[in-house]
Order: C-alpha cells, then sequence, then structure tokens
C-alpha cells in the first residue's frame, strides 16, 4: 500500500512540476513551435503506464468522465458567453457563413467519408465520427489567434468560430451516439426519439431561463452595490453548473443548456464580463492542460493500439478535405483571397472538444466499433496537435506578407 501511494505522490509531483515548468517558460514557449496541449500530451503519455496502473479501469473511467464533463461545461459557456448577437449581426458575416454553412457541410461530408472508410460500422457511427471530430480548437492553434501579424478579420473569425462550433455540433453528436447505441442487438430502444427530442428541446429552455435569470440578479445586485468584484467567478460556475444540472433533472441535455445559457447571459447581462475570461486564463487553463494530460496518458495510447490504415486515411482527410473545402465552399463570394480561405481552412485544429464528447458519449453509451472511433479521434487530434502547433507561426508569417 505504501508503494502505492508513493506512486500516486510522484506521479501528481511530476505533473505538478510540468505545470510549474510550463508556467514559468510561458513567454519564451509562446516564441517557439511548442504549444502546451503538445507539452501536456506528452507529458500524459510519458506518464501513462504508471498512471493506468495506478487504479482499477472503472475508477480511472470515472475519473475521465467528471474531468470532462466539468471541463466542457465551463469551455461551452464561457465561449458561447463572449458572442454578442449585435456585433455578429453587424461585422461578423464571415465566422457567420462558416458556422451556418461550413459546418453543416463538415459534418455531411464527414459522414459519407466515414462511411466509405468503413462500411460495416453503418450511418450512425459514421455520423458520430464526423459530429466529434467536427470542432475547432482555437488553443491548438494560438499563435495564430494572438499574432499581430495575423489580420484581424481572420483571427476574430478564427476565434468566434471555434467558440461556437462546439455548442453548435453537440445535436449531431446527441444524436449519433443514442442512433449507434440503438443499432447494438438487443439494445432497448422504446422511447429513444422522445428522449433524443427533449434532450434537444429542454436544454435550450433551460439555458435560456437560467442564462437570463441570473444575469438580472447579478445586474439588480451590481447596481446597488451588493456584490463584490472578486465574487464574479464563483458567480460564473454557479451559472454554468446550474444550468447543466437544472436540465439534467428535467431530462434535457446539461451540455447544450449550458452552451445556451452562455450565449443568453452574454448578451443580457449589463455590466463588464471580464471576470469570465479572467477566471478561465487561470482555472480554465489548468483543467485544459488535465484534459491534455489525460488524453495523452488514457486514449493515445489505446487509440494507437487500434491504428488501421482506414484510421490513418479518416484522419488525415478530415484535417484536410473534410475541413477546408466545406470552408472554401461557405467563403465564396465573400471577398477573401484564395490563400485566406485556405489559411482559415486550414487552421480548424481538433483538440478538446472532440476529446471531451469521445469521452463523454463512450462513458454514456454502448455502441459497435468504440475502439475504431477511440482510434480515429486520437489519431487526428494527435496529429492536429503536432501539425497545427509547428505550422501556426510560419503560416502566421506566410499570410501577413503583401499577396
Amino acid at each position: 500500500m505504501e508503494a502505492m501511494h508513493w506512486s500516486t505522490d510522484l506521479i501528481l509531483l511530476c505533473v505538478l512540476a510540468s505545470i510549474f515548468i510550463y508556467s514559468l517558460l510561458t513567454n519564451a514557449i509562446a516564441k517557439t513551435i511548442v504549444t502546451l496541449p503538445i507539452i501536456f500530451m506528452i507529458v500524459g503519455y510519458l506518464c501513462a503506464g504508471p498512471i493506468e496502473s495506478l487504479a482499477e479501469p472503472e475508477i480511472l473511467d470515472e475519473g475521465k468522465r467528471f474531468l470532462a464533463e466539468i471541463t466542457l461545461v465551463l469551455v461551452l459557456f464561457s465561449d458561447a458567453s463572449h458572442v454578442r448577437f449585435k456585433t455578429l449581426r453587424q461585422s461578423f458575416g464571415i465566422p457567420l457563413r462558416m458556422l451556418a454553412i461550413g459546418l453543416p457541410l463538415t459534418v455531411g461530408l464527414g459522414v459519407i467519408v466515414a462511411y466509405l472508410l468503413n462500411p460495416e460500422s453503418g450511418l450512425a457511427m459514421a455520423l458520430l465520427t464526423a459530429a466529434v471530430l467536427a470542432p475547432t480548437d482555437a488553443a491548438l492553434g494560438q499563435t495564430v489567434v494572438s499574432s499581430s501579424d495575423v489580420p484581424e478579420e481572420l483571427r476574430q473569425t478564427i476565434n468566434v468560430e471555434s467558440g461556437l462550433n462546439d455548442g453548435l455540433v453537440l445535436p449531431f453528436v446527441l444524436f449519433g451516439a443514442i442512433l449507434a447505441s440503438a443499432g447494438i442487438e438487443g439494445a432497448a430502444t422504446d422511447g429513444l426519439a422522445t428522449s433524443a427530442m427533449l434532450q434537444i428541446i429542454l436544454g435550450p429552455i433551460v439555458g435560456i431561463a437560467f442564462g437570463l435569470g441570473f444575469a438580472k440578479a447579478m445586474d439588480v445586485a451590481q447596481n446597488h452595490d451588493l456584490m463584490a468584484e472578486a465574487a464574479g467567478g464563483v458567480a460564473f460556475l454557479a451559472v454554468a453548473f446550474s444550468a447543466f444540472i437544472g436540465s439534467e433533472l428535467i431530462g434535457g441535455n446539461g451540455f447544450i443548456a449550458a452552451f445556451v445559457a452562455g450565449m443568453v447571459f452574454g448578451n443580457a447581462y449589463k455590466h463588464e464580463i471580464h471576470f469570465i475570461g479572467e477566471f478561465m486564463e487561470g482555472v480554465g487553463q489548468l483543467l485544459t492542460m488535465f484534459a491534455f494530460l489525460v488524453f495523452g496518458a488514457l486514449l493515445l495510447p489505446d487509440g494507437l493500439a487500434h491504428m488501421t490504415w482506414r484510421v490513418v486515411a479518416l484522419a488525415i482527410l478530415f484535417l484536410t478535405v473534410v475541413r477546408m473545402l466545406p470552408i472554401w465552399v461557405s467563403l465564396l463570394g465573400t471577398g477573401l483571397a484564395l490563400r485566406e480561405k485556405l489559411f482559415l481552412g486550414w487552421f480548424g485544429p481538433r483538440g478538446l472538444a472532440s476529446i471531451l464528447f469521445t469521452l463523454i458519449m463512450m462513458d454514456e453509451f454502448d455502441f459497435p466499433g468504440e475502439e475504431e472511433l477511440l482510434a480515429c479521434v486520437s489519431l487526428t487530434v494527435f496529429l492536429s496537435i503536432i501539425l497545427h502547433g509547428v505550422t501556426a507561426a510560419p503560416l502566421s508569417k506566410w499570410i501577413a506578407r503583401p499577396a
């Protein structure tokens, strides 16, 4: 027993040391091709064996699910809270086209590609695969988003698209998982369609109610000087998780509720909302570190173990054709140059949302071909972490040069 405790403490100490070293060198690392996801994916992969030996698989699965749910709720709420409806209507036509046209086309083309590569798995698994690999993660190309070399319009577009597409793709993920699960022989399908519709209908209703109600209550507290500024981060947690839990209690989807609540809260709250960004820069970044560490330790090894030529082909196609062709189509008529369309198409890195969706759906549902889904997501995210991280700086300089 002492050896087990020592092993746990040693691993935790190594992880904390990695976080501290990364914090000390953030400015230096920002000037290189190395990124936060690359670092913590590698740390996780190096710790894979010891971490898997610490506890039973069931306990590790519960821990993965808990971390995934917390992180996804906060990311969905936070990203959505920064979207302003008025600003979107006035100046965000390009990201709106990418979301309204590019995202559905990406899912549709992804379904075709996934089905053609593996018809035995069926259309439901093809839909689930396409859906979990559709959302993008700006954190994997942080150099692009923060680089002054990249035109402001392109940076803003990448930020807005990555902030919203994970929430918008949720219904596709849910339907894909439910349909794939229903396809298992002997699976109980009674009431499945009703349950799915209730999740997608009740989630937004609860999100609107909680987002609006909490925003109005906080406005009143601010107007009467009842609320300390430092309490904003705590209030943010309360709103996000109240929407999630409230929706789950009545049969709605908690993640859709958190996403909608964030959007409504951000637009209804009349005071400064900087406390959400400040909170996510600290705690949110820590959760991101642990999410990529878990990916490297517990998902990537299993994914690589089940890798086949079809998995490699799918990962490459999803990072290139399946992403870039729909984005190019969605941007026709916008006046953007071809290289700008290619730039926006390429910087659709897959990361946190794909990892979290996969963890949660695999824990919540049983469906055929789970190993292949895990391998597809693992390899796609792995390649994206490397390729988008390495190309972010040189392509930022390339797009800055006059045509």
